[in-house]
C-alpha cells in the first residue's frame, strides 16, 4: 500500500506480507491506523513511518516492523516479533506474557513508558546478545527492500553506534528462546 492503512490492518492476520509505505519519500507521517495486528497469529506487517495506538495488541505469532506507535503497544501480546524504529506511548508491554519487541531509543525516552510488571527490558549491546543482533540486521535488511526506509538504512549503516540504543523486551517468567527470522511466513 502506497499511502496509509486505516484502523485495525493486519487484524487477526495468519500468513502474508503487508506493506505500507509513504507515497513520497518526504512524507513522514502516520501510516496507519489504531488497533494494528490486533490478533495476528503470522504474517508479516513493515510499516515505514509510525502508526497509531495498541499496536500488536493480543500479537500471537506476526512479525512486525514500524518506525513508531501510539500507547499501549504490545498489550497482552503472547508470541511475534516486534520491532520499533522510534518512539512508543505510555503503557507499552502491559500483560505481555510471550514474543519478543525490539525498541530503538535513540531519544532514551523508552524505558519510562514500559509497564514493568510482567517484562523486563534490557541492552543488546552486550557480547550475550549475538542472536538477536544477527536476527535484527536480517529483518532490517527485508524492511529496507520492501518499504527503501530511510531511517532504518541509517540504523542499519551505524549499527555498531546505533546498537546501543535498542532494548530488548521479553517477559519476565520467559526463558531466552531462539528466534527464527523465518516465523511469520
Amino acid at each position: 500500500v502506497r499511502g496509509a492503512g486505516n484502523d485495525y490492518v493486519g487484524k487477526g492476520m495468519n500468513g502474508g506480507k503487508i506493506v505500507i509505505t509513504p507515497q513520497t519519500q518526504s512524507e513522514l507521517f502516520s501510516c496507519a491506523g489504531n488497533t494494528c495486528l490486533y490478533g495476528a497469529t503470522g504474517g508479516k506487517l513493515f510499516v515505514a513511518g509510525s502508526i497509531g495506538e495498541r499496536f500488536a495488541v493480543r500479537n500471537s505469532g506476526a512479525i512486525a516492523v514500524v518506525e513508531g506507535t501510539g500507547d499501549h503497544a504490545c498489550e497482552y501480546m503472547t508470541g511475534g516479533v516486534v520491532v520499533i524504529l522510534g518512539k512508543t506511548g505510555v503503557n507499552f508491554g502491559a500483560g505481555m506474557t510471550g514474543g519478543v519487541a525490539f525498541i530503538y531509543d535513540e531519544e532514551r525516552e523508552f524505558f519510562d513508558n514500559l509497564n514493568q510488571e510482567l517484562v523486563n527490558a534490557t541492552r543488546i549491546d552486550t557480547d550475550e546478545s549475538d542472536e538477536e543482533r544477527h536476527y535484527i540486521k536480517k529483518l532490517l535488511r527485508e524492511y529496507i527492500n520492501e518499504t527503501a526506509s530511510k531511517k532504518a538504512e541509517y540504523i542499519l549503516d551505524n549499527f555498531r553506534h546505533t546498537l546501543r540504543d535498542f532494548w530488548i523486551v521479553r517477559p519476565k517468567d520467559m526463558r531466552k528462546t531462539p528466534l527464527n527470522p523465518d516465523e511469520g511466513d
